[in-house]
């Protein structure tokens, strides 16, 4: 399976954020477009980019406190930020907060494609193949399963259907999607054998009742992480 690169994409300008996300799924990567910083905070919190493309200009929380909330989820990943300003102090605040590029609008897709791989070709960023599910740890490298020192090999297929769903984590997956992006088909019988592995998973996950894989009728798959209530005692 390819690995592939998740960008969140937040740009106010309707038809530049549609070009822009269109252009760069063209290009293999996974896009999310947010119009405002509030949306783009929800996503951040619920989901893993490898990439943060930030418009300074936002209606209410800006650019600039948008990727302060993502630094202060202890979040490494690269980000560059979009502006039509080219004020001197605006370059000098965006890289003193760690911006790995700045580029002013107006711009050609083709910069920003290019900008794009010189930060991930320069920080070795590649899409994770470790992660944190609730109380397991997903070895996808590996194919390994980890609950509390107990590992679980997997199948090929078993890891490549898990990650697909954790790096979409509590959203919903479309089967045809799935189908396509791991059987490389969408049809009936596929569909069959794409439900029997989603019932391996989720026998395999049952130690955590906060992790619930949910079958969408007519729609999808999605793997909820529900959040964890502390105890106050």
């Amino acid at each position: 399976m390819t690995t592939t690169i998740r960008i969140l994409l937040v740009e106010d300008d309707a038809d530049l954020g549609n070009v822009l996300t269109h252009y760069l799924k063209m290009n293999q990567f996974d896009v999310d477009l947010c119009r405002t910083g509030d949306e783009a905070l929800e996503r951040i919190f619920s989901q893993s980019y490898n990439l943060y493309i930030l418009d300074v200009m936002l209606p209410g929380m800006d650019g600039f406190t948008l990727a302060e909330h993502i630094r202060s989820k202890q979040d490494a990943k690269p980000f560059l930020f979009l502006t039509a300003r080219n004020m001197k102090t605006d370059v000098l605040k965006g890289l003193k907060m760690g911006a790995d590029d700045y580029i002013t609008k107006p711009f050609e897709p083709e910069e920003l494609l290019l900008r794009i791989r010189n930060i991930l070709n320069r920080t070795g960023n590649q899409a994770p193949d470790a992660y944190t599910i609730g109380d397991y740890e997903f070895d996808y490298s590996r194919y390994k399963l980890i609950y509390k020192n107990q590992e679980r090999n997997l199948t090929e297929r078993e890891a490549d259907l898990l990650k697909l769903l954790v790096e979409h984590k509590n959203t919903v997956v479309k089967r045809s999607d799935i189908l396509q992006a791991i059987w490389g088909a969408d049809d009936f019988f596929l569909g069959r054998s794409m439900d029997v592995f989603i019932t391996r998973l989720r026998k395999y996950l049952e130690a955590d009742k906060c992790i619930v894989i949910q079958s969408v009728r007519g729609v999808g798959i999605m793997l909820e992480i529900k959040t964890k209530i502390k105890s106050k005692y």
